[in-house]
Order: C-alpha cells, then structure tokens, then sequence
C-alpha cells in the first residue's frame, strides 16, 4: 500500500532529477548521528507499519484503530516527518491497562496509541541490531531467534552438569522503577544523535492515563510498546557482562535472572553481589522473593526442574504455574456472566493451545492427561448447572444413552456440582470425545 513515508518534496525532487534514493550508508552525516534519518527511511517505515498491523492489539488514549492507521498517516506523515528530524515529536500519553500475573496481583501495562508504536517500532528496528551484537550469550529475553524456552533449557544444562544451586533474584517491581537517567546514560554511549536519545526520553516521561486521568511519570518503563524490551536488555547488559567476566553460569529472560553454582556458599556470595551491582543501576533486590536454594525447590519462565532414573534432569510445569492456569480456566468456566456452551468454549479453546503450545516443552505428559481429566469433569460441571435439576437434566441424560442415572444424580441433589460430574453416568454421557467434538483441545497427546 502507497504511504508518503518519506518528505513529498524530496521525493518529488529526485523523481525530476533522475537521482536515486540515498542508501543508509550514504544517508549517514557523522556515523551515528544520522540515525533518525535512517528510521525514517522509507523501507523502515515500511517494516515498522507490518509489523505493527500484524500485531494488531488494541488502540490507546486516542481510541485509533490499527486500520484507522493507514489514512491517518496518508494525511498526516509529512508533518510527523518533519517534527520527528526536528527533534519535537512528542508522544502521546499511554493508556493504562492491567492483567493478572500467574503468581497473583496485577502487573500494569502502558498500551502506547498506534501512531506511537509504530514510530516506536520503526526505531526499534534501527537500534537492535546495534544492540544486540553486543548482548551477553546468556541473556534471551525479546532478542531474534532467542526465545524463553532457549533460557529453559540452558539452565538444564547447568543443572544438569553439576549446578544444583540456583541465586533467584527478583526485583522489586521492575517495570515501575526503571531510573530514568541512569537508562539514559546507558544509551548515550552508543546513540550520539540527540535528536534519538531526546524522543526514547519522551516516551519514558509520557504520562500514562487511568480513568480519564494522565498521571506524570519520573521512573518506570512501561510493558506495552515495542522499544521497552530492549531498553531493558540495554539497562541490565551491565550486570551481565560482570557475571561472565566472574565466570559465572547464568539465564537471563528479561528481568528473570538465575544464577547456577556449585554450592549454597558460593550462592550466597553472587547473591551479596548481584545487590550491589543492582543498587548501582537505583533497582532494588526483592529479599522475601528472593533466594538462594536447591533448584529442585525453585521455578525459572514456569517451569521446574526434577530427576529422572539416570540421574537426567527433567523439565516438568512449575507448581505455581499449574495453579494459575486452573484458576484461569475456573474463570472461564465459572457460571457469571450468561454465556453459552459455545463462548465458553471459544474462550477455552484460545487460552489452552496457547498455554499448551508454551508448556509442552514439559517432560511430564502425565501432568497433561491428568489436566485432561480435570478440565472434562469442570465442564460437566458446568452443563449440569446448567441443566440443573429435574425434567432438563433427565431429558438430557436419556438422550445421552445414560438411564437411571437421573436418579442417582437426584439423590445427591445434597453435594456439590463437582462431586456430581465426577460421577460414571456422567463420563458415559459426556465422554472426552463428546469435549473433542466441541473443539476443546486435548493437552495430553493422543
């Protein structure tokens, strides 16, 4: 699709004189120094605008749309252009959006207005690759080609060759105390354009709005727009490259960081360490959350470690995370808000092949079919509380195949809907694959 991605003038200029289009290379002023050029180059630009309608997501304080976008930027690019080579576009305020965290509580997102993520897309693929050239082997959080399950598994490694100890540290709410200078003290050593270095800080001041109200904010990166992971990875290179100069043995997925030694002594020195070279870059070690422990007693991404006969060490779903994603699916299939068997499956079906397609890198199939098991009887459960109790339930279960088992159900109208559908008269008329036909996913291969 056709966008006045770059100035109408220029282009229209070089069109009469015959001049080809300036390469990045040719482009560049005094090295660095021309990098807004380069990400307002056209085919930039273009990158940046699939991505972001790939991603979709939904729109920020101005309510835009991600197909409102294209318009949006056919009447007003040039003038955007303009104000970004200036060095005075300024961002919009984000909007403040929150979800649930899998170990409880709530984690704030800053869900940027789509022109902002685009523009915050197309500078984000200029400064990666300078980046993350440099970035320590260990880190794999929002790197290409690096993903989580990649940070799993180099800690089985380690685990697996002897490192039984594992230095967890998690870091007092993150996301929200990010310090702003020292962020950007970090950037000035490898971006020398101001014009760069003065838009990244507009995006890290920008205010972010809750209940129609714009709050000012002096610290803190928000989850929610592009160039946050990496200015993430820029913050905590620092400490990376001082655990590998010590020789140390480590995964790091974000703000994830674990540590693999050899003995609780040992541990427990990294660990006096790593809060001193936090407290450099003003983070604060959380010290309830915070521990240094057998392996076998801690999670990493969601997953936790365990032996297997060989002495082979195994990757199994964490405890914690098993919890979570029961009380996700008892969400979605509780009985509030009306819905039909059809939505709730819908709703079940888009959290679980997710879910499975995350932790099927778990060695333990078992786990899966047990989830099975309870996921079919929860949903029993919900359709007969939705048949509930005399003629609707009889009918029903009569033309299932199933008979007296009416009776059976009504004599315990006394005990709970759970105890009910784990009943056999329920299994012969609602069987796993009655689930299957439904479309509700199987965890468990099969």
């Amino acid at each position: 699709m056709e966008l006045p991605l770059e100035e109408q003038g220029e282009a229209l200029q070089r069109q009469r004189s015959g001049e080809a289009r300036p390469t990045a290379c040719e482009t560049e002023r005094s090295g660095n120094d021309s990098l807004m050029e380069r990400i307002v180059e056209r085919s930039n630009l273009a990158r940046a605008l699939k991505r972001v309608r790939q991603n979709k997501g939904s729109g920020g304080i101005d309510g835009m749309t991600v197909d409102e976008l294209v318009p949006y930027l056919r009447d007003q690019w040039t003038s955007i252009r303009e104000q970004l080579l200036a060095g005075r576009y300024q961002p919009s305020a984000v909007r403040q959006h929150q979800i649930s965290k899998a170990g409880g509580g709530m984690r704030t997102l800053g869900i940027p207005t789509v022109l902002d993520r685009f523009i915050q897309q197309a500078v984000l693929q200029v400064l990666q690759p300078r980046f993350d050239a440099t970035f320590s082997e260990s880190s794999y959080g929002f790197r290409p080609g690096r993903r989580a399950h990649d940070a799993v598994c180099q800690a089985q490694r380690y685990v697996q060759s002897g490192r039984r100890w594992v230095v967890d540290v998690d870091l007092a709410k993150f996301f929200d105390r990010v310090n702003h200078d020292v962020l950007m003290g970090k950037l000035s050593h490898r971006i020398t354009d101001r014009r760069v270095l003065a838009l990244i800080r507009r995006y890290l001041e920008a205010g972010i709005m809750a209940n129609g109200v714009v709050q000012e904010r002096s610290e803190g990166t928000p989850q929610g727009g592009p160039l946050s992971p990496l200015l993430v990875n820029v913050l905590l290179d620092e400490v990376d490259k001082e655990l590998e100069r010590r020789g140390h043995r480590f995964a790091r997925y974000a703000d994830d960081c674990n540590v693999y030694m050899r003995s609780k002594r040992a541990g427990e020195r990294v660990m006096q360490a790593l809060v001193g070279l936090y407290a450099k870059l003003r983070l604060q070690v959380n010290t309830d959350k915070s521990a240094v422990a057998l392996v076998f007693t801690r999670q990493f991404l969601g997953f936790s470690f365990w032996v297997a006969p060989g002495r082979v060490i195994k990757r199994r779903v964490a405890p914690k995370a098993l919890k979570a994603m029961k009380e996700r699916v008892r969400e979605l299939t509780s009985r509030n808000g009306g819905r039909s068997l059809a939505q709730v499956v819908a709703a079940l079906r888009s959290y679980l092949v997710g879910w499975l397609a995350y932790f099927r890198l778990a060695d333990t199939p078992g786990i899966f079919a047990v989830l099975d098991n309870w996921l079919h009887r929860r949903l029993r459960m919900l359709m007969l509380r939705q048949w509930k109790r005399g003629p609707t339930m009889y009918r029903e279960l009569h033309r299932r195949g199933v008979d007296g088992a009416a009776l059976w159900i009504a004599a315990r109208y006394g005990r709970s809907w759970w105890h009910v559908a784990a009943h056999k008269a329920l299994h012969i008329a609602l069987p796993g694959m009655y689930f299957d036909s439904l479309g509700v996913p199987r965890l468990a291969p099969h």
